[in-house]
Parts: structure tokens; sequence; C-alpha cells
């Protein structure tokens, strides 16, 4: 497509500064791509409106209003059209892979008769009042030959030595019931410090088989290097973990750690517990650590004690990204990062509330997570690896010495 002009009118940019802001960005949106229509049409008859070319291959013929919904609300399209009428837009084509995801599972819940009112008036706007299940099924197909090829890419070519994984919950429609399914998710950072999704897993529940089976897909897709694993102390995850990972450090999420502890400590010394924490978890190594433990424990002995308790059992996990330099602590110490994606993955599911079947959840979360990945991998890097890299060598070469000598 050619180059082309947007023509911004000045009430638009005033809402944008000083008005409602979400209005101003739907209208925005909604002239930059009545403005890509008007190109693409120049372009299909090469020639712009009202020019006169021996190029031109045809005329125009008017307009048709089209809506077109997406996230910032309905946009008002004027589709051109052509008197032959051989003109077709990329646009709807073109528009999100998740929202055709989020689109396709609620044509889905209506083909199944499982919608309500708002999704059968939703997706009657998108689609028109009459959509068939073929028609339903080729889209899925060409949506998900995208997705497969995505998650089934290979991980060869690069190590990522931190993992992070987390699970999210959402409800499926599966043997004429509603149940509870589990949604497994991996990103890492990789050796160039760049973000990336791993992969995902729609499982039946969170269990350590389940787990083992997504951990050892991501091993036979080529994921090696890995330094540390980070996520929260659901025992079959530790579990697979250790046994998928192994020679990797486990960093147990100092987030949930957190809220643990202070669940079980009196409202009376909350403060205190919480100032402890603080000390532990951002000391300059693992020995202070244990120092500003000990300390701790001399305060609030006989206060807390169900407390102490628990954080001595998890002390050496939640601390184990520690071993680490310093700059690349704050981000692996929790699961925060996971944590952010989940909740917008929890934005489209809550449009659909139950999934009318286990490809449609993996569909809709598999297309955002495709998304984000790529965005990530065009975007900045996440974090400098060079002071990693000259940690490892040093600590590798610790511990060749270390072997020489007891040879």
């Amino acid at each position: 497509m050619g180059e082309f002009e947007v023509t911004i009118d000045s009430a638009i940019i005033q809402g944008l500064i000083l008005g409602d802001r979400d209005e101003a960005i739907r209208q925005l949106i909604e002239a930059i791509f009545n403005d890509v229509l008007e190109a693409e049409m120049d372009d299909h008859l090469q020639a712009a409106k009202y020019e006169r070319t021996e190029e031109r291959s045809g005329n125009r013929n008017g307009y048709y209003d089209r809506g077109l919904t997406m996230r910032v609300g309905t946009l008002d399209l004027r589709v051109p059209r052509d008197r032959e009428g051989t003109f077709e837009t990329a646009i709807f084509e073109r528009y999100q892979r998740s929202e055709k995801a989020l689109v396709l599972a609620m044509m889905e819940m209506v083909i199944n008769g499982v919608s309500t009112r708002k999704v059968k008036r939703i997706t009657d706007e998108l689609c028109g009042h009459e959509f068939s299940k073929s028609t339903v099924s080729r889209l899925c197909e060409r949506l998900d030959e995208k997705v497969e090829g995505w998650s089934q890419r290979t991980l060869m070519g690069k190590d990522v030595p931190f993992v992070l994984v987390d699970a999210i919950q959402v409800k499926v429609r599966r043997q004429g019931a509603i149940r509870s399914t589990s949604v497994l998710v991996a990103l890492g950072i990789n050796d160039d410090g760049y973000r990336e999704i791993l992969g995902l897993s729609v499982a039946n529940s969170e269990t350590n088989q389940s787990w083992k089976e997504f951990f050892r897909s991501l091993n036979r897709r080529g994921l090696t290097g890995v330094e540390l694993v980070v996520s929260d102390a659901h025992q079959g995850l530790v579990d697979a973990v250790h046994e998928c990972f192994q020679g990797a450090s486990w960093q147990r999420c100092q987030t949930h750690f957190r809220r643990n502890i202070l669940d079980k400590t009196p409202k009376s010394v909350h403060g205190q517990m919480s100032k402890g924490l603080d000390d532990i978890f951002g000391a300059e190594n693992v020995e202070s650590s244990k120092e500003a433990f000990n300390e701790l424990c001399a305060e609030l002995e006989g206060d807390a004690d169900k407390a102490l308790e628990t954080l001595e059992l998890g002390l050496e996990d939640a601390t184990a990204v520690l071993m680490l330099p310093d700059k690349y602590r704050v981000r692996l110490r929790t699961t925060n990062m996971v944590e952010r994606l989940n909740s917008e993955i929890r934005r489209r599911e809550k449009v659909i509330r139950i999934f009318p079947n286990d490809r449609s959840a993996w569909r809709l979360i598999g297309a955002y997570l495709m998304e984000q990945h790529e965005e990530w991998a065009t975007g900045r890097r996440y974090l400098d690896m060079d002071e990693y890299w000259a940690w490892k060598a040093a600590r590798e070469g610790d511990n060749q010495l270390a072997e020489a000598a007891a040879e």
C-alpha cells in the first residue's frame, strides 16, 4: 500500500488531552481505519478519488457502512465499493488474531447453544445475523494453524537461563458439564536478554503429571540452559521443576510466600514482620539474609511462632535469587511478569465466561500469547545479560578448580 495522510479532527486531539480519552482513542482509530480503506481503494483502482489517469483500472461506486467491534469500542467504518465488485479490504482479515479468537469463541458458544443474550448480540453485530457451523469451522482451522505453528516452534539456538511459570483457571464445558480447567503458561528470558513466551498447555487439572508433560514438551522442542525457575509453591509444580530441569535452581515467588507468612502473623506484629521480610528478601547475599532471619526470630519469638516456622521452612527457596548478580534479582524474585500476562488473559476470558470446549480456550489464550511474544521479540531488550554471563563463567571456573583439587 502506498503512503497516505491521516486527517485528525481537532476535537479528537482535544479529547485525547482534556476529555474522554477512551472515546477519543476510539475516534482516532476509526479515522485511521477509514483513511486506510480509502488508500486501499486507491491502490486497487490505481488512481485516487476523481483522478483521471491511463492506469486507472475501474471506478468507485459509493460506500457501505460496516461496524468493527474491538476492545476500544465499535468503529463505524465507511467501506468503499467499486462498480465491478472486485474490491476486498484487508482490514477485517488483519485485525488481531486475539480479537478473531475472541469472536470465534463467542460464535462457537452460539452454535453450541450455550451463549448468553449479550454474546448473541455481539456476534450478530460482528458477523451478521447468520453464520453456519462450516463457516466457524473454517475460520477456526485458519487460526489454529497459526497458533499451532507458533506453539510448536523450535526453541533450539538460544539458551533460556530464566524461566517463569504459572497457571490460570478457566471454565470449560466438557462431557456435558462445566469443569474447571488449568492453562499452564511458561515464559523465559533468553541469552540475549529478550523475553519470550515459551509455550502453553490446557490441562484438566494442575497436577504434577500435567506440569511434567508440559515441561517435557518444552525440553523436546529444544529448551536448554535453564539456570533459575520461578513459580509459586504448588507441590506438584515444584516436584516437576526438580525432575525436568535438573541442575537448575528453584525460586519461590516472594509475593505469594510473603502473603502466606503474613496470613499466619498476628495483626499486632504485622508491621514488624513485614519490615523483617523486607530485610531478609532485600539482603545483599544469602549469609546476610540468614542473619536478618535470626534477628527477626529473636524479635518476634513467642509472638508469631507459626509464621516464623513457615518462613524458616521456605527461606532457602525464597532467597535462591540472591545467588545472582544484584541487577537480576528484582525481576526474578516473583512471578509478577506471568501474573500480568494472566490478568490480560482474564480480561478476555471474562467475556466468554465458559468456553465451549478445550480447543476454544487454547485458541483464544494462544492467540493472545502469540501476539505478546511477537511484541516482546521486536521490542526493547528486557535485561542486559553481560553481567550474568561473566558471573556464570566465574562460577564455572571455580567449580573446575574445585574438581581439580578434589582429584
